[in-house]
């Protein structure tokens, strides 16, 4: 007897076909060793930036960024005039 999937003999009358028959499939996409998935690419990217900044904070005198080189000015007096 063939199965439901017998596709040979299209015009058998005896090979019982489903009609309208709904199937749910389930696909599975692996991403690699099973860690998750590019979580160490944005890790990478984390440190790399706190590297930068610490850097940047650690050398600002050396690259002009404050210091000892920036001067507050307040003056001694400020004149208000109210008419």
């Amino acid at each position: 007897m063939a199965n439901e999937f017998d596709n040979d003999r299209p015009n058998d009358p005896q090979v019982d076909r489903p009609v309208d028959r709904t199937v749910e499939r389930t696909t599975i996409i692996e991403t690699g060793n099973g860690n998750g998935g590019g979580g160490g690419g944005v890790l990478a990217v984390v440190l790399l930036i706190i590297v930068v900044l610490a850097l940047l904070f650690f050398f600002r005198e050396q690259l002009g960024l404050g210091g000892s080189k920036t001067e507050i000015s307040i003056p001694d007096q400020i004149d208000v005039n109210i008419n």
